[in-house]
């Protein structure tokens, strides 16, 4: 799989010359076309120019651009990332019903032991072609607690390593699989309890959350290591990373630990650890490179973010990675093929010093909204300015 992984021809080479610390040829691009592709087939928008495009390597192979993604293997009408892993937790059985309103997809699940149920809701929004989260798992930690301490602690990830390499060899010679599946301590109570209600808990119950954090840290751990001893070299750690929920002192006193150690690991195996980011990163990024971490996915600049790409590249050491370039605002906001030709030759002249550490990227992601045209013209200008020296 490490020869799948970094081949010497093709353009899978420029993405992994940028792993290596090497300058890649030329300018490495990498969009995020996941929910923008889905909306456009669910709702029959699909072009007629990539009609014939059935998977989303398809579309990338159709544009010719680079592929470092996590979403290349992912269901984006089932979860927000993951899809390698099997979820074991021992005492536990679960049950998943999909039902529907109207054209939304709902999605209920239910942890059930002898010593009681938590359950969670999810609905995929159609119109909107996005997941949204109706009911947490974990709702009142005076009621639940003592059942979701039990869960967390039993909670394991089984690798499926033919997965993986489905995905690798689906991502072939045009790049990377990025196996997005983790997440951080932090991140794991956003996700069980919303971030408002993570935020009390943490303050009311010390004890109890620091054992938690301390649970799932080491189950992330455990299954990192699984799955980079087969053969996985680039990781994501999938928290939204931005300083209104993730701020510094919190990332310092919750986070810090898995991303030292989850770097560390990584490093051992020749692999490299990145965050996906979205929003404001001024504030957290030395600390996040303090800690060994590889790079972030999809810095946005301002006005969606709080840092422009060659900002970030002077606040971190010369390995530190950076994706990003497009937002929501750069796609909506440069209606014409001359606004996007020189935005880009004006974001790649300043960004020609960090070729070797910068990918670009759909910051975050890509709006359902976003013209075919504009997506041509950016692939275009991509095209145009490439090689630039």
């Amino acid at each position: 799989m490490t020869e799948q992984f970094l081949r010497s021809q093709g353009k899978a080479s420029e993405t992994g010359s940028i792993l290596e610390g090497k300058f890649p040829s030329r300018f490495v691009y990498s969009p995020n076309y996941w929910q923008w592709f889905r909306h456009r087939q669910n709702h029959g928008l699909v072009p007629e120019e990539i009609r014939h495009c059935m998977t989303l390597t398809d579309l990338y192979r159709y544009l010719g651009v680079d592929i470092f993604s996590r979403n290349i293997y992912c269901d984006p009408e089932a979860c927000w990332f993951g899809g390698l892993y099997d979820e074991i937790i021992e005492g536990f059985g679960n049950e998943e019903s999909v039902s529907y309103s109207g054209s939304d997809k709902v999605i209920s699940r239910k942890y059930i032991s002898s010593e009681g149920i938590l359950d969670e809701k999810l609905t995929y929004v159609f119109n909107e072609s996005t997941l949204v989260q109706n009911k947490f798992l974990f709702e009142d930690y005076y009621r639940d607690l003592k059942l979701f301490r039990k869960l967390v602690s039993e909670r394991r990830w089984k690798f499926r390593p033919e997965k993986f390499e489905a995905a690798v060899k689906d991502a072939g010679n045009d790049g990377i699989a990025v196996a997005g599946e983790y997440f951080s301590p932090l991140k794991m109570l956003h996700m069980a309890m919303g971030p408002v209600n993570a935020v009390y808990f943490l303050a009311e119950r010390p004890v109890e959350a620091s054992e938690l954090l301390g649970f799932h840290e080491e189950a992330q751990i455990e299954s990192l290591e699984e799955a980079l001893e087969s053969g996985v070299r680039a990781v994501m750690s999938m928290d939204n990373l931005d300083t209104m929920f993730h701020s510094p002192d919190y990332v310092e006193a919750y986070s810090s630990s898995f991303y030292t150690r989850a770097s560390a690991l990584c490093h051992k195996y020749n692999a490299k650890f990145f965050i996906h980011a979205c929003g404001q990163q001024k504030d957290n990024i030395r600390l996040i490179d303090s800690y060994g971490v590889d790079g972030l996915e999809g810095v946005a600049s301002p006005p969606l973010g709080d840092i422009l790409p060659e900002e970030a590249m002077c606040m971190t050491r010369d390995s530190f990675i950076i994706t990003g370039g497009i937002s929501a605002m750069e796609t909506r906001n440069l209606s014409s093929g001359k606004e996007i030709f020189d935005y880009v030759e004006d974001l790649f002249r300043r960004m020609l010093p960090y070729k070797n550490r910068f990918i670009f990227a759909s910051s975050c992601n890509t709006a359902i909204d976003t013209q075919w045209e504009t997506i041509l013209n950016f692939r275009d200008a991509w095209l145009e300015f490439r090689e630039m020296v």
